[in-house]
């Protein structure tokens, strides 16, 4: 076959793949997950969630993320599997490490290099392991999950960021779900990258003054998706990384 001929199959394959693959993105579009307070929420609010999903990489890249590892704030190391709900989360200065399914909440303890077998002391370390999931999985994937069950998005208007940024705000608040559900919070959204920028925290949703003010700099991509670090106080989430398999896999034993 003729090389400038092959060259040409080459290309009309390469651009008939993306094709392919830009329309299976958006046709899997971001459905909101079951509980979702759609009839609560805005049109322009929910607009906006879905153009941040596709800044971070689209749903479909979030979906088939399956093992995320980060650690929070230096004081705890976190390994997810995304697909089966599970998470270890090991505690470095109490050497302890807690595998929890968080679906279920069941799973095990080991304190000291020991695992754990009295039942209460499993039942107490367990809901402590999910708690500090839920806590420290939002400082890292908030933007992902703005169409969550139990959420009602309401749009607050423009408004710039502590940085000067100019921003659209989402209000997040919560029913019925999470450990903390009366909490609240205002998401900025930069007006050009679409990446959520900051998040301020309110400790109740009839809260005028926010608990504090959070910027979300330094977007980097792993995997297929975008993640920020998050930073507060000068701490910050370090350590991140995204794979499909593990080495050291936590949930094999």
């Amino acid at each position: 076959m003729d090389t400038r001929l092959q060259v040409l199959l080459i290309v009309v394959f390469s651009v008939l793949l993306a094709c392919q693959t830009d329309r299976s993105a958006v046709e899997y579009g971001n459905p909101p997950a079951d509980g979702f307070n759609l009839e609560g929420s805005d049109e322009e609010a929910i607009s906006i969630a879905d153009e941040v999903m596709e800044a971070m990489g689209g749903r479909l890249a979030w979906d088939t993320t399956r093992f995320i590892k980060w650690t929070f704030f230096g004081r705890r190391d976190h390994t997810w599997d995304k697909h089966n709900g599970l998470a270890n989360i090991s505690v470095l200065s109490e050497n302890l490490s807690i595998t929890v399914d968080l679906n279920d909440k069941t799973g095990k303890v080991v304190k000291d290099g020991m695992e754990m077998t009295n039942t209460d002391s499993i039942d107490h370390y367990l809901d402590r392991g999910y708690k500090m999931w839920v806590n420290d999985s939002y400082w890292l994937v908030m933007p992902f999950k703005l169409k969550d069950s139990g959420v009602t998005l309401k749009y607050a208007g423009k408004d710039t960021t502590t940085l000067g940024a100019t921003s659209d705000v989402l209000e997040l608040t919560f029913s019925d779900v999470g450990v903390t559900p009366d909490n609240k919070y205002l998401v900025y959204v930069d007006e050009d990258t679409r990446l959520v920028t900051q998040w301020d925290y309110f400790a109740n949703y009839v809260d005028e003054t926010a608990r504090f003010q959070s910027p979300w700099p330094d977007y980097r991509k792993y995997g297929d998706i975008l993640l920020s670090g998050g930073q507060i106080a000068g701490n910050r989430l370090t350590n991140i990384s995204i794979s499909q398999s593990l080495t050291d896999n936590p949930f094999s034993n």
